[in-house]
């Protein structure tokens, strides 16, 4: 066993069932292993294509998405997808390549500094320098990128760590198998034999577990009742659902069955489109401008004030607004919300459906809503 089979046998037992990849030398290890454990291999053409694969996986299956690249351009070539998964609070491990532990910095074969580059755009960048370290930094590794607020993780592996073991010390036995021609030689000799001990060592009953449930933040239930006694007494409400509350991928049809007890109007986005069917009398797609500064509630579920709703301008400042959102930082995002619930939207939602029920003075609303968007289906 090697170490691309110990990142193969993490993979297995996380659930993975594929790989995005382009080939390289410095990984390819994990993708032998990969495959001879029944993990479909995708050779992609071009690095940001593995990561952009592995992004959708992530955000449909729950599973965090998996892509393997090869050294310096390798990693390079990611950024814009890994960048893109951050911002949609995607799941997804990105394995890095790179040069021999003992070659970093001395200017090796594709050897640039990968966690500076990858640091800003991900939850954790972490190197493994022992082979016995690759199993248990892994496994943490699909646990951050699954926790809290889903994001996207990298974790580099020094292509000596993945190789079998006699084949790299017979790399190093090229440094240390001709006699010493001095004291300076023989010390080098001696650290190679060191650090070729400290790089193998300690990996016996070292295997994969079964990963870790990652339980979905649960909302405070005191802001959960104070937002369902401003909603008994709207007369104008709308819910906009967004990507983020369909994260709990087991779940949506729960959060479906939520939203049609709620009874509000709602507006679907993001990854969040389609969670009613094709015409649901509550899903509305048109005029949501209109509807948002018209309303007297507005619940945000998963979705920032950002460029999509102006900013928060597109919600009356006369409106309640309740907004339940995983990040802390999005909760507030250029707008402070009435009633801020810090937690899993979908969660939210399906507790506050259980608090209420449809109000008939809701349904002239609904109406009202569903002719503005007829209305418009004939213009378009």
């Amino acid at each position: 066993m090697n170490g691309g089979d110990k990142v193969a046998e993490v993979l297995q037992k996380q659930g993975v069932r594929f790989l995005f990849t382009l080939c390289g030398g410095h990984i390819s290890p994990i993708l032998v292993s990969a495959k001879a454990r029944g993990i479909r291999v995708v050779d992609v053409r071009h690095e940001v294509t593995a990561v952009f694969a592995a992004d959708a996986v992530g955000r449909l299956t729950g599973v965090p998405g998996v892509a393997a690249v090869t050294a310096g351009p390798g990693a390079t070539n990611t950024i814009t997808a890994v960048k893109n998964a951050q911002m949609a609070q995607s799941p997804v491990v990105v394995l890095g390549g790179a040069t021999a532990t003992m070659l970093r910095g001395r200017g090796s074969l594709q050897d640039i500094d990968q966690m500076a580059l990858m640091a800003p755009h991900v939850k954790w960048a972490t190197r493994v320098t022992r082979v016995r370290r690759l199993v248990p930094v892994l496994e943490e590794a699909f646990r951050i990128a699954r926790e809290g607020v889903p994001g996207p993780v990298f974790v580099e592996c020094p292509v000596d760590l993945l190789y079998p073991a006699d084949l790299v010390r017979g790399w190093y036995g090229a440094k240390t198998g001709d006699k010493p021609k001095g004291a300076g030689d023989a010390l080098v000799q001696a650290y190679i034999r060191w650090h070729l001990r400290r790089l193998f060592g300690g990996t016996e009953g070292v295997t994969a577990s079964d990963p870790r449930p990652v339980a979905a933040p649960e909302p405070d239930p005191a802001l959960v009742e104070e937002a369902a006694g401003f909603l008994n007494r709207a007369e104008r409400p709308v819910l906009v659902i967004g990507s983020q509350a369909t994260l709990t991928t087991a779940g949506v049809g729960d959060l479906a069955a939520s939203v049609r007890a709620l009874g509000v109007p709602v507006y679907l986005s993001g990854m969040a489109r389609g969670l009613l069917g094709p015409s649901h009398a509550l899903q509305m797609r048109h005029k949501r401008k209109e509807a948002l500064r018209e309303a007297d509630l507005v619940i945000l579920a998963g979705t920032p004030n950002d460029f999509r709703l102006d900013y928060g301008r597109q919600v009356s400042r006369r409106a309640v607004l309740v907004s339940a959102n995983r990040s802390s930082r999005d909760l507030t995002k250029n707008r402070r919300p009435t009633v801020g619930v810090l937690g899993a939207p979908e969660l939210f939602l399906r507790e506050l459906a259980g608090r209420l029920r449809p109000r008939e003075v809701w349904t002239g609303w609904v109406t009202a809503l569903r002719g503005r968007d007829g209305q418009r289906e004939q213009e378009i």
